[in-house]
């Protein structure tokens, strides 16, 4: 356990589409057991975040249609511990709510990290040391301090962080954040040195969080203040980082000790697994003058066979098989669009 009172919330709301067709709005991304292992992702997350919290000021954020497989993936969290929002408005009111949460349970002044539930660590005890000095950091300060990854490619699907002046022993100001930029924007940050990517996890006093919200956002935390879980449907569907972490000037950055992913599509699974074969294949696969290619199958009986195909992602789930170029898995959401009309929209 951490040696000074942390508690740690899980977002665990979202749907992971870019994972179609294996992810589903029946079994989101954090369901998933996509790695080696056998853990779905939000177990490896609560395992992960457990020496520092224990399961009693570990919260798990998530809607009500998700409550049944939190329960399911999770079965020694105390069913108190379950945050639960009527319908999903993106992580800003998911932010506000449970901070509001935290700070009734457990006071204002005790330091509370927000952690997405469907991404992969490296290196555990990394991990525990990078939380623990951001932490510290936002104990001390009023800071809303975020984990900054050092890129290792100049990746375009991840929003970016730009290391500002050391203000404290391995904690910088924020410079600015960056949306997700073009391939020579991303190359141009990786040679600078400067820039992080932005994983999507923050660590603050309620007290902070509630008074930036309050500054920033005061339409979505006024109605949680006065009606509760009643104003959710009239809430702003927007994201915690555009609602106040763009605009605080109260954002810090530590750079992150550990390796990470946001595993946010297929290609993801060729950065963790690729070895030096040819093909990630997770799947009984025969293949001639393949290469390149991503193989998923979710059941061992059936047989997937190419011939002369290259740099492709290919996925069979139940009734369904998708088969994508990997430079264009981030427009999967686009096909998701078009199933939304009849006959299809029960393959979503």
């Amino acid at each position: 356990m951490a040696s000074e009172p942390f508690t740690a919330v899980i977002l665990a709301g979202g749907r992971g589409e870019r994972f179609w067709p294996l992810s589903r709005s029946s079994r989101p991304k954090q369901f998933l057991r996509l790695l080696p292992g056998g853990k779905s992702l939000i177990e490896a997350t609560a395992e992960r975040l457990w020496p520092l919290t224990g399961w009693e000021r570990m919260l798990v954020s998530t809607s009500e249609r998700l409550v049944p497989l939190i329960r399911a993936h999770l079965p020694d969290l105390p069913e108190a511990n379950l945050v639960v929002e009527p319908e999903p408005r993106d992580t800003a009111p998911a932010v506000a709510w449970a901070a509001l949460e935290v700070a009734r349970r457990f006071g204002e002044d005790q330091v509370v990290g927000f952690f997405p539930a469907d991404h992969y660590v490296e290196d555990a005890p990394a991990f525990h040391q990078t939380v623990e000095a951001a932490a510290a950091f936002a104990r001390r300060e009023a800071a809303i301090v975020t984990l900054g990854i050092a890129p290792s490619y100049p990746a375009t699907g991840f929003g970016y962080i730009e290391q500002g002046p050391e203000v404290a022993n391995g904690v910088h100001r924020v410079g600015r954040f960056v949306e997700k930029p073009d391939r020579e924007a991303a190359r141009r940050y990786l040679a600078l040195g400067k820039f992080f990517w932005n994983a999507g996890i923050f660590i603050a006093r309620p007290s902070v969080l509630l008074a930036e919200l309050n500054l920033r956002a005061p339409e979505i935390l006024a109605p949680l203040r006065e009606h509760g879980l009643a104003a959710y449907p009239a809430l702003p569907k927007t994201s915690f980082d555009y609602a106040v972490m763009e605009r605080t000037d109260k954002a810090y950055v530590v750079p992150a000790r550990f390796g990470w992913d946001d595993l946010g599509d297929w290609t993801a699974l060729e950065r963790l697994l690729r070895e030096d074969g040819k093909n990630v294949e997770l799947a009984r696969h025969v293949g001639l003058d393949t290469e390149g290619a991503i193989i998923y199958a979710t059941s061992k009986d059936e047989i997937i066979v190419t011939l002369g195909v290259r740099d492709v992602v290919i996925v069979r789930d139940g009734e369904v098989t998708l088969v994508v170029a990997k430079d264009r898995v981030q427009e999967i959401k686009r096909l998701l669009a078009m199933l939304k009309r009849e006959p299809f929209r029960e393959l979503l």
